[in-house]
C-alpha cells in the first residue's frame, strides 16, 4: 500500500475520487523523451535509408586526409546496406580510376578491377607490379572499404613482385574474426539510434540489443531508464569501437519489435549519451472504465494537476511489488544487520512463481542448499547469489555479509535507494500535513538563487522506475541518485541550500521548496519538521549525522528534490469504448507500419481518460495520475481492478462484430 512507504497526501484532498485503471494495456502508458534541445523523440521512419556517404562528403576522403564529413556532430546512416545501382555514382569516374591505378596495375588487371566490383563478391585476381603498400590504400581509398586487398601467401614471390588479391570485404569476417576494420576516422566513434520498447525495463531491453549486436553492454548507454509495463522511447547510443553496425542492424531493423524491441533512425556522433542528458519526458496516458461523478469532478481534478502541480513522491515501483519491502532491507544494509537483510532477502512472499516458492522451501525448510540452487530460476539474482555464496563456503552461513557483497552492487544499492526514498516520503507528508501545499513557510529549504544545481536534470529514475522486486530480476539501474547528482565528470560540490524565514519566504514559490533525502553533506529543514526528521532516523536505529560506514559503498550520499512538481502542455479528453482489447492510443512503430489507428466507439458502454503531460526527469507519472484519480497506485491494487472491472466482459466483441459485419 501507499501508506506503507510514506506516501498518503494530495494537494487537492477537497475532490472527490475518480475510479480509473492505470495501465490496463501496454498502449495505455506511452513514453517519449525530451531530449536537450527539448525536442520529444519519436520513430521518425522503419526504412533501411540511403547511404550517409550519399548525403554527406564521402569517407573515402575523410580517410585519405583529404577532407572530412561537413557535420561531424550527425551523419545519418540511412543506407546501411546500399544497393549496386548506388554504387555507380562512386565507381563511375573512369578517369580518376585508371590514372590511381595505373602505376601499379595493368589496363586488363583494371578492367578486371572495375568488373569485379560491380558484379559483386568472389571477383578475379590481379598481380602488383609496384608498391604493394601504396596499392593496399589506393584500393581501400577509392572503394570505401567494400573491396580491400591482401598478399597471396600462397604463391611464391616472382620477379614482378608478390601476388595481390583484391576481393569483396567479407563483412563480420576478416582476419582474427574480428570483421572489417573500418579506416580510423572515416566516421564518428558513436552511433546513436532510437530505441522503442514494450514491457520491458531499460537495462533488460539494452541487454537484448548487445546480444542481437553482438556488442559489448558497456558500451550501450542512455541518458535514462524507463518505465517497464508501457511502450517508452529513447535515444541510445553505442560505441562502435573500430568496426560498423551495419551488418547487425540490417537484421535488427527489419524485424518487427523482435521481443517487444525496435531500433530505428540511426545517426553517427562523437560523444556517447550520459545519464541527465534529458529534459524530461512526454506522457499519453489512457485511464480506462472510468468512473466520476461528473464530467466538472474531472476537470476541476485535472485543472488542480495542471495549475497546482502534484506532490512529487518516488512512486510505488521505486519500492518493487513483493510482500517485503525493499526499504526494509535496505534498512538492515545500513545498520550492518547483514543476517537480517539476508533473512529479508530469502524470505518467502506469495504470488510468485512455483519455481521460486519450492526454491525458497528447499533452503528454509529442508536446508537442501543443491536442491535450492538447482530450482531457483537464474532470472532470481539476488537469492542466487547468496546461496551460490553459501555453495562456495560448504553450507556454512555464518558470512552473511560476504554472501550479500556478491549481489551485483547496482542492486545492492536499490535497496539502499529505497530506505532514503521511504524517508523522504514520509517527511514530504508530514510536511503537506503541518503545511499545507500552497505556499513556502520559515524553516522550509531552498536553493540560493545564484546556485547551478538544477532539481530534476539527471537522475537514475527517469520516469517510473522498473516494475519489480529489485534482486529478483536481472535490471540493475544507474547508481545516480536523482535531482542534484554527482558528475561522472567533474567532481561533485554540494549545492548551496538556505533555511526561509518570515522576511524571505514570501519570496519563494512552493516549487522552490526541496527536502533532502538522508545522506552526508545535506540540511535538514528549521524548526520543529527538521527535529521530526531526525527523530525519524532515531527511531530506525540510524544517527542523522553520521553517515559514515565501515563499507564505502554503503555511505549515503545526501541529494535534495522537489517536494511538488508542476507539469508542462497538460491536455485531456473523454473518450468512449466498448472492447478492452481495443487499443486507444498508438505507438510509434505501428503507425508507421500502416496499422489501422484507434478506433473511438462514440457510443461505447465504457469512459476513459486520455492524458497528455510532460514531466521534468526523475518524476513519477503514476504520482502525477494519483493525484487525479485520489486511488491507489500500486500494481497490486491495479490487477485487481483490471480483473473486478466490468469491462473485461466485452473483451474480443469488436472482433465479433467486425466477423458479423463481414458475413452480412
Amino acid at each position: 500500500m501507499e501508506t506503507d512507504v510514506g506516501i498518503s497526501e494530495y494537494v487537492g484532498r477537497d475532490v472527490p475520487p475518480i475510479n480509473g485503471i492505470i495501465k490496463q494495456r501496454f498502449t495505455d502508458f506511452l513514453v517519449y523523451e525530451v531530449d536537450l534541445d527539448y525536442k520529444v523523440v519519436h520513430i521518425k521512419s522503419l526504412e533501411m535509408a540511403e547511404s550517409s556517404q550519399k548525403k554527406n562528403e564521402p569517407a573515402v576522403q575523410e580517410a585519405a586526409g583529404t577532407g572530412s564529413t561537413k557535420d561531424e556532430e550527425q551523419i545519418t546512416v540511412e543506407g546501411v546496406e546500399a544497393s549496386k545501382s548506388d554504387e555507380p555514382g562512386q565507381v563511375n569516374k573512369e578517369k580518376r580510376h585508371g590514372g590511381l591505378l595505373a602505376p601499379y596495375m595493368s589496363e586488363d588487371a583494371i578492367i578486371q578491377l572495375k568488373q569485379m566490383y560491380l558484379e559483386g563478391p568472389e571477383p578475379p585476381r590481379t598481380t602488383s607490379k609496384e608498391t604493394r603498400t601504396a596499392l593496399h590504400k589506393v584500393v581501400r581509398d577509392l572503394f570505401g572499404g567494400k573491396l580491400e586487398s591482401e598478399t597471396d601467401t600462397t604463391s611464391p614471390a616472382s620477379d614482378d613482385g608478390s601476388r595481390i588479391v583484391i576481393k569483396w570485404s567479407k563483412r563480420g569476417g576478416g582476419r582474427g574474426g574480428r570483421g572489417e576494420r573500418v579506416p580510423r576516422g572515416t566516421y564518428p566513434p558513436y552511433i546513436h539510434f532510437t530505441l522503442q520498447k514494450t514491457n520491458r525495463d531499460t537495462q533488460d531491453a539494452l541487454a537484448h540489443l548487445s546480444r542481437t549486436l553482438r556488442v559489448n553492454l558497456k558500451d550501450l548507454a542512455v541518458a535514462g531508464t524507463k518505465d517497464k509495463r508501457g511502450v517508452t522511447v529513447q535515444r541510445v547510443s553505442l560505441r562502435r569501437g573500430n568496426k560498423t553496425v551495419e551488418d547487425s542492424m540490417q537484421d535488427i531493423l527489419t524485424q518487427r519489435g523482435e521481443r517487444g524491441v525496435r531500433i530505428a533512425d540511426l545517426n553517427y556522433r562523437k560523444a556517447s549519451l550520459d545519464l541527465g542528458m534529458l529534459k524530461g519526458n512526454a506522457f499519453l496516458i489512457t485511464l480506462r472504465n472510468v468512473q466520476v461523478d461528473s464530467v466538472e469532478t474531472l476537470d476541476r481534478s485535472l485543472s488542480i494537476m495542471k495549475y497546482k502541480g502534484f506532490i512529487n513522491y518516488y512512486g510505488m515501483q521505486r519500492f518493487g511489488t513483493a510482500a517485503v519491502p525493499t526499504h526494509s532491507i535496505g534498512l538492515a544494509f545500513l545498520k550492518s544487520d547483514w543476517h537480517k537483510a539476508v533473512a529479508l532477502i530469502l524470505q518467502k512472499r506469495p504470488g510468485e512463481h512455483p519455481d521460486v516458492v519450492a526454491a525458497r522451501e528447499a533452503w528454509l525448510i529442508d536446508g537442501d542448499l543443491e536442491r535450492a540452487l538447482d530450482l531457483m530460476p537464474r532470472r532470481v539474482v539476488a537469492e542466487r547469489c547468496i546461496l551460490e555464496s553459501y555453495q562456495k563456503q560448504k553450507g556454512e552461513t555464518r558470512n552473511a555479509m560476504g554472501a550479500l557483497s556478491t549481489i551485483p552492487r547496482n542492486l545492492r544499492l536499490m535497496y539502499i535507494h529505497a530506505y532514503q526514498s521511504y524517508v523522504w516520503n514520509a517527511i514530504v507528508s508530514e510536511r503537506i500535513r503541518r503545511h499545507g501545499s500552497d505556499k513556502p513557510v520559515p524553516g522550509d529549504l531552498v536553493f540560493e538563487k545564484d546556485t547551478n544545481s538544477k532539481v530534476g536534470d539527471g537522475g537514475d529514475m527517469d520516469v517510473d522506475g522498473p516494475d519489480g522486486e529489485p534482486g529478483t530480476d536481472e535490471k540493475p539501474l544507474e547508481e545516480a541518485e536523482n535531482t542534484v547528482t554527482r558528475s561522472r565528470k567533474k567532481p561533485w560540490v554540494a549545492p548551496r541550500v538556505k533555511t526561509l524565514t518570515e522576511e524571505d519566504a514570501d519570496q519563494y514559490s512552493i516549487f522552490d521548496v526541496i527536502m533532502p533525502l538522508p545522506g552526508k553533506d545535506v540540511a535538514y529543514p528549521g524548526g520543529e519538521l527538521g527535529e521530526q526528521y531526525r527523530e525519524f532516523l532515531r527511531r530506525d536505529g540510524l544517527d542523522p549525522d553520521n553517515y559514515v560506514r565501515k563499507q564505502k559503498e554503503y555511505i549515503l550520499g545526501g541529494s535534495y528534490r522537489k517536494i511538488l512538481l508542476l507539469p508542462k502542455d497538460v491536455s485531456w479528453s473523454v473518450l468512449r469504448y466498448t472492447d478492452p482489447d481495443v487499443a486507444l492510443a498508438q505507438a510509434d512503430e505501428d503507425k508507421l507500419l500502416g496499422f489501422d489507428p484507434p478506433v473511438v466507439v462514440e457510443d461505447g458502454k465504457f469512459m476513459a481518460l486520455q492524458i497528455n503531460l510532460t514531466l521534468e526527469t526523475a518524476a513519477y507519472a503514476t504520482m502525477a495520475l494519483r493525484e487525479v484519480t485520489k486511488t491507489e497506485t500500486s500494481s497490486h491494487f491495479q490487477t485487481g481492478l483490471t480483473q473486478a472491472s466490468e469491462d473485461q466482459k466485452f473483451r474480443g466483441t469488436a472482433d465479433t462484430e467486425v466477423e458479423a459485419e463481414g458475413v452480412s
